[in-house]
């Protein structure tokens, strides 16, 4: 079996290595992530200095270590230098890297994910430098496919409790529609509301019998009464009209129109979604407060 293989990746973590070497994890569509050294990459001179940074495309050839692989050649086909040069933008492009780090596998094909990561990070990079609620936008589209890919679809379109459609009231102010992060999606709140009602009846009812008529079977020996029940899911968020709608349309291949009443609807979208991500990932983004940060700073210029 050859000691040297080559691939084409794009770079999403690095690491320091002894004094002048780097790790680099990289995402790869042949072979999915891989981890690789990449020698000497911190040395002013290096030809790997460059080529091992974040969100750098590389064409490489690959040699097989017993516990780290080394990068012996690479060359650089694509790279983002309009995301070095925006902190937002940049904070976004780790964003997802970190979503695309935790759904990623080693050692099998992930082509899909690797074209869905460049897809939107040419979108981010092709925003105007003075659209940074933008960023939330482009955020929440990228967050709903990578989601989706990995299985992980939030229910956007139908009640979790009902599975009725749900379909936004603009003619009301007051209409809202909940968000259950542990349920998997949008919730019907007068569904959620007659479970409820019906839990407390169903309770007090239970206290009432208990004290009354005894159950037959209490004097038999290992006996046990078994009841079932619907969980009443927690509702993270309640949706006005404009936010439900925005989130039933990031399915949609292109995102929509940017306007000025969207920009803190994109907003809460993103808060969203980031929420159901870190619950469903099992870990947090932590490049997310990077772009809270980010977007606190310049909050004049964007109203």
């Amino acid at each position: 079996m050859s000691r040297t293989y080559k691939v084409t990746g794009i770079n999403l973590k690095t690491q320091v290595l002894g004094e002048s070497d780097k790790i680099v994890t990289i995402l790869t569509p042949e072979f999915g992530l891989i981890r690789a050294v990449a020698p000497g990459a911190r040395k002013h001179n290096s030809s790997l200095g460059g080529r091992s940074g974040m969100f750098v495309v590389n064409e490489l050839l690959i040699a097989k270590g017993r516990s780290l692989d080394k990068i012996t050649q690479a060359q650089t086909l694509k790279t983002y230098p309009g995301l070095a040069k925006d902190l937002g933008k940049l904070a976004a492009g780790q964003y997802l890297a970190e979503i695309v780090l935790c759904q990623a596998l080693s050692e099998q094909p992930q082509a899909e994910l690797y074209e869905l990561l460049n897809e939107h990070l040419q979108r981010l990079e092709a925003l105007p430098r003075t659209d940074t609620s933008g960023i939330y936008a482009h955020l929440a589209h990228a967050v709903f496919h990578f989601l989706a890919l990995g299985g992980l679809t939030p229910q956007v379109q139908v009640c979790c409790l009902t599975q009725h459609s749900l379909t936004p009231d603009f003619a009301d102010p007051n209409w809202r529609v909940g968000f259950s992060v542990a349920a998997g999606g949008t919730v019907s709140l007068q569904a959620w509301e007659t479970l409820r009602r019906d839990r407390e009846q169903k309770k007090g009812g239970d206290r009432e019998n208990s004290t009354l008529t005894p159950s037959p079977h209490a004097a038999i020996p290992g006996y046990q009464t078994v009841v079932h029940w619907q969980d009443i899911p927690v509702i993270s968020c309640r949706l006005d009209a404009t936010e439900l709608a925005m989130l039933q349309q990031l399915s949609q291949p292109e995102i929509m129109q940017m306007d000025a009443a969207r920009k803190y609807g994109w907003l809460s979208v993103e808060q969203i979604l980031r929420q159901y991500a870190q619950y469903h990932l099992g870990r947090p983004i932590r490049s997310a407060t990077l772009i809270d940060s980010y977007f606190a700073a310049n909050h004049d210029a964007t109203v």
